[in-house]
């Protein structure tokens, strides 16, 4: 199971594509655990996710995300374009890819 941890300005913007994402992770028996926060809120939730997905409206929080994991797990900045598009298919694939990246796999 991989869990994934949305991060947006107040959490809210993300809730469809998380939608999306979970769509299309059980259509393709991908085993994921994915919610969205506020910064605020994920000061406690980075804890329970094997990767951090900031949107890209704040991916200005990427350095402070990376210090708030203490680099044990990956920060990804998820691509403008996906979601715009709010393609879940492309994002779950990037996430998963940089999570394996990061695990050397």
């Amino acid at each position: 199971m991989i869990r994934i941890l949305l991060v947006c300005n107040a959490g809210m913007s993300t809730s469809m594509l998380v939608k999306k994402m979970q769509d299309y992770a059980l259509k393709t028996d991908i085993e994921a655990k994915i919610w969205a926060v506020g910064d605020a809120a994920s000061v406690k939730e980075v804890e329970k996710a094997d990767i951090v997905c900031l949107g890209p409206q704040v991916r200005y929080l990427e350095k402070k995300m990376n210090e708030r994991v203490k680099h044990e797990k990956p920060v990804m900045v998820i691509d403008f374009t996906a979601y715009g598009s709010m393609n879940g298919e492309k994002v779950l694939k990037d996430a998963i890819a940089c999570l394996k990246n990061y695990r050397g796999e």
